[in-house]
């Protein structure tokens, strides 16, 4: 059995994501300096994701 046209996967649209994973956002306030070794990944800022 073929796969449906419309769910295979297309490197052509690349949507941009609004929400990011924890990880992300703590990779950003790394880079933004907001973020000290020892923090808890819980209760983060807000933050955007970086275009």
């Amino acid at each position: 059995m073929s796969q449906h046209s419309s769910l295979k996967s297309t490197n052509k649209i690349v949507a941009k994501r609004n929400v990011l994973k924890r990880f992300e956002r703590v990779e950003i306030l790394k880079k933004r300096g907001q973020w000290k070794d020892g923090d808890r990944g819980f209760g983060l800022r807000k933050t955007k994701p970086e275009a």
